[in-house]
């Protein structure tokens, strides 16, 4: 479904998904957008089982409409899911297992925060792009103060690794943005992370971090920018990526009121990644 082509209000939802019977026949065109075609015998012709499931009308193959979705193997009809699905992507700061619980009206939490983690795993698509230089890339905490502490050290908060494509916009716009959860700030987290997510042959902008040393040996032009000992220098000299990692801040605590634990972080990374770039 393109942009243009999305329901943007309500209203338009409804009038389009009314029925059981829509959302099928859009699993249908999504699924096999010239026409049914049998993986068993290449028969053009099927019908339609209560069951979700197409029966070519040659060989009597089964090809599943929710194979491979987040949909697959539940038993609650597709309107709710289209619904949850449309819900989510439209809420401009993301939506809670609560909201999402009292959108469709289930009788338990625990299946509307399920719902909700499915979905965020659906949003990261396999083969994305990788972003294009140059790449503003930093590590950050998430979490509270800590007392004893200084500079990369804790004893509790979260580590992640930001990278964000600087796009020149006067207006303070940057492009596409990638996060990780990561064990530690040493190059075995971060290299990785640039490589998996960053063109290679970019440009990557990053402080003067020795984590970051060897970007130049994996194909990377890396222009170090050393903050020194006035931290304040960091927002000036890495805007792009510090105004990413405040935001995503602002939206855990706003949103989740920051009770979202290690095990689930990533896939909340995910969805903040998912809402920027879109």
């Amino acid at each position: 479904m393109s942009i243009d082509d999305f329901p943007k209000t309500a209203l338009e939802f409804d009038e389009r998904f009314s029925s059981e019977e829509a959302c099928r026949a859009y699993l249908i065109k999504v699924r096999w957008p010239e026409g049914f075609r049998c993986a068993a015998c290449g028969g053009k012709k099927a019908w339609t089982s209560s069951r979700l499931y197409m029966i070519c009308s040659q060989c009597g193959y089964q090809a599943s409409l929710t194979a491979g979705t987040v949909m697959h193997g539940s038993h609650k009809p597709l309107r709710m899911w289209f619904k949850a699905m449309w819900w989510v992507c439209t809420q401009k700061t993301g939506g809670s297992a609560k909201g999402l619980q009292k959108q469709l009206d289930l009788g338990s939490y625990q299946t509307a925060w399920a719902w909700l983690q499915k979905l965020r795993r659906a949003m990261i698509r396999a083969g994305r792009e990788a972003l294009e230089g140059p790449v503003e890339v930093d590590d950050a905490f998430l979490g509270g103060k800590e007392i004893g502490v200084r500079g990369r050290e804790t004893i509790k908060k979260a580590k992640i690794v930001v990278a964000v494509e600087v796009t020149g916009d006067t207006r303070n716009i940057s492009g596409r943005v990638r996060f990780a959860h990561i064990a530690d700030f040493s190059a075995n987290s971060l290299v990785p992370f640039v490589v998996q997510n960053v063109a290679p042959g970019s440009q990557v902008i990053t402080d003067g971090w020795e984590g970051y040393a060897p970007l130049a040996d994996h194909g990377f032009i890396h222009q170090v920018r050393v903050i020194g000992p006035d931290k304040k220098r960091a927002v000036e000299l890495l805007p792009n990526v510090h105004r990413e990692i405040a935001l995503l801040k602002r939206w855990l605590m706003g949103t989740h009121q920051g009770a979202v634990r290690p095990k689930q972080l990533q896939h909340y990374l995910d969805e903040f990644a998912f809402r920027h770039n879109r």
